[in-house]
């Protein structure tokens, strides 16, 4: 089976789970037992990192809260010690303080999710956002202090830029980074010559521009408001669809030359890029799942890669949820 390393010594899958809408963003939560039937399908394929956060939460149908970290450690209680379980703090919904990480709120939300994921130690622990009133000094000071006590293996920091990055690492080395990253969010690449320096990897979330580069969508698709953020994302309104029309035309045909599906494409190229970079796709589906996977035994030649690239630079596409094009 493919593995590549995340920073020093990180083992993980070319293609790592999402577990995110299972109870978060993308409708009302599903039902955990049938979840767990597929995040234990997904052990068997493979996959060998989940990834997931303490504010990845859902309304259940009874009014509960479907905590995304409660199903997630509940699913895989019996496979911890054969995967890595990836998590977050420092994002708060609603309150005063969105973002905080100040080091006692940290150690509470460690705590927290440890308690939620049944463990007493988090294979990779990310910053969620960048804390305004908190220096990447002090963070990275509490993180290094929960590595030392056990707590957390490793370390990463989501949506970050290279300035907090590089503060960060020099108080405690980075082991990953997540960021926005697919064919039409590559603004991050400027930070690949920062990663390679430094021996860090590259978790891309969104991966498919929130599912829209797999193509099993179209402008006449309606989702839920309030529980399903792509009844407000740009990529999903008949305009975007227009916009981003020859995009999709593209991938298509490189698809079909490939013999493989849009999104493995899509997931094939970022893999194929960089030797650090891993893809956490997201899905509900069972054979979503396992097509994503598969897009990790896809070969690119850097000739290949590079040409999608100036392809790519060529075309005009539509915002997309989390990134706006120009001005």
């Amino acid at each position: 089976m493919k593995t590549r390393i995340l920073g020093k010594d990180l083992k993980t899958s070319p293609v790592s789970l999402g577990c995110m809408g299972m109870t978060h963003a993308y409708g009302a939560p599903s039902d955990p037992k049938e979840m767990t039937k597929i995040l234990h399908a997904a052990v068997d394929m493979g996959y060998l990192m989940f990834d997931t956060a303490e504010c990845y939460t859902g309304v259940n149908a009874d009014g509960t809260t479907a905590y995304n970290e409660e199903l997630v450690g509940a699913a895989l209680k019996s496979y911890r010690h054969d995967i890595t379980l990836a998590t977050k703090c420092g994002v708060y919904f609603g309150a005063e303080r969105p973002m905080d990480s100040r080091p006692e709120s940290i150690r509470k939300a460690i705590e927290g999710s440890l308690k939620r994921l049944q463990t007493d130690y988090i294979d990779l622990y990310y910053q969620h956002r960048i804390d305004p009133e908190v220096s990447p000094e002090e963070v990275a000071g509490v993180m290094g202090d929960l590595m030392k006590e056990g707590k957390i293996l490793h370390w990463g920091i989501s949506e970050t830029n290279e300035e907090y990055l590089r503060r960060a690492h020099a108080v405690t080395p980075v082991t990953a980074i997540q960021n926005r990253y697919s064919m039409m969010a590559r603004e991050y690449e400027s930070l690949f010559p920062v990663l390679e320096e430094l021996n860090i990897g590259l978790v891309a979330f969104s991966p498919l521009a929130n599912g829209i580069l797999s193509d099993a969508y179209t402008a006449n698709d309606k989702f839920e408001e309030g529980v399903d953020f792509r009844s407000h994302m740009p990529q999903y309104t008949p305009e975007g669809f227009e916009a981003n029309k020859a995009l999709f035309e593209y991938i298509r045909a490189l698809s079909a030359e490939k013999n493989c599906t849009p999104a493995q494409i899509s997931l094939a190229w970022m893999i194929c890029k960089k030797p650090f970079i891993v893809p956490i796709p997201g899905s509900r589906k069972i054979e979503r799942i396992q097509e994503n996977f598969n897009a990790g035994n896809i070969e690119l030649t850097a000739a290949e890669v590079a040409a999608i690239d100036e392809k790519l630079n060529a075309l005009d596409t539509s915002n997309t949820y989390g990134v706006r094009r120009g001005n």
